[in-house]
């Protein structure tokens, strides 16, 4: 039988069957020294009522801080309140594009500010799917739904942007108050970040506070590649003067993307948290090149 390990506990994993049925089950041999994590898809075997994982499939990505494998799409949420962090956002969104994630914008409470609804609009909305929400009255959380279908996601975000009042939209008598799900998920004294995987007919949602720490240091790209990440500066970068632009000191002249934010056509917030992304990515390359 084949399913998906959705939560691990010391040396035993819960398993979500493709019947539908979760098991419990322990890993053969070596497998246990070859690292197993929530989200790998697993093969299993069932003798005298106990159940084995055989073999873990290859995955599509692993993320190890959080440990998570095989996530589809990462579900970025933001509110008017509190104020939103695009460089987090940003942040987010490269961790995405780098390993072969679908990065999707939720604006929750979109029925109450407006401001935030248009800079979304704006800037994110060309290069992304945008799904503009209110888990309070459950205006359009069936667009939502519709994106998550047979998909294993997770949401991220800052504190009290509604992730727990979605979860409760998107699964039946959860019942989950803001932040309870983070703290059900926090082991030990030294609040060691673990993942869990909650199902339902139609999809799978990975819960995990690791995310909105991500270290932009982590992105395992050299500083130089980053315009490659940058969707919307990519039908500018044909334009530029030099072929390894990298838009920070080149002028305007020379650079397409830098006179395209002059003239307003890129966004200058953005421009400006993408300069302090690449200066962060140069500081790690010097620190670990010489």
């Amino acid at each position: 039988m084949d399913g998906i390990v959705i939560k691990k506990i010391s040396n035993s994993f819960d398993v979500y069957l493709s019947t539908g049925e979760v098991v419990n089950a322990k890993p053969r041999g070596l497998l246990k020294a070859k690292g197993i994590f929530v989200g790998d898809k697993v093969h299993i075997l069932c003798q005298s009522n106990e159940f084995t994982i055989e073999s873990v499939y290859t995955r599509k990505n692993l993320l190890i801080r959080p440990p998570l494998a095989n996530l589809e799409q990462l579900v970025i949420v933001i509110s008017g309140v509190p104020n939103p962090d695009f460089y987090i956002v940003d942040k987010l969104i490269l961790f995405c594009y780098v390993y072969d994630i679908t990065p999707v914008l939720v604006v929750n409470k979109q029925d109450v500010y407006e401001d935030v609804n248009e800079y979304v609009k704006k800037v994110y909305q060309p290069i992304m799917d945008v799904v503009f929400i209110s888990a309070k009255t459950k205006q359009n959380i069936d667009k939502l739904k519709s994106i998550l279908k047979n998909k294993l996601s997770a949401l991220a975000g800052q504190s009290a942007v509604g992730k727990s009042a979605i979860i409760n939209c998107l699964f039946k008598n959860m019942n989950v108050k803001e932040g309870e799900l983070s703290k059900k998920i926090s082991r030990g004294k030294n609040t060691t970040r673990h993942c869990e995987i909650f199902v339902n007919n139609e999809f799978l949602i990975a819960d995990t506070a690791g995310f909105t720490a991500l270290d932009e240091t982590l992105l395992p790209i050299p500083y130089y590649e980053l315009p490659l990440y940058y969707k919307d500066y990519l039908p500018y970068m044909s334009k530029c003067r030099y072929s390894d632009c990298k838009h920070i000191s080149e002028s305007a002249d020379d650079c397409a993307v830098k006179s395209a934010v002059e003239s307003g056509e890129l966004d200058k917030q953005r421009y400006l948290r993408y300069k302090e992304i690449y200066k962060v990515l140069e500081q790690k390359w010097v620190r670990t090149h010489g």
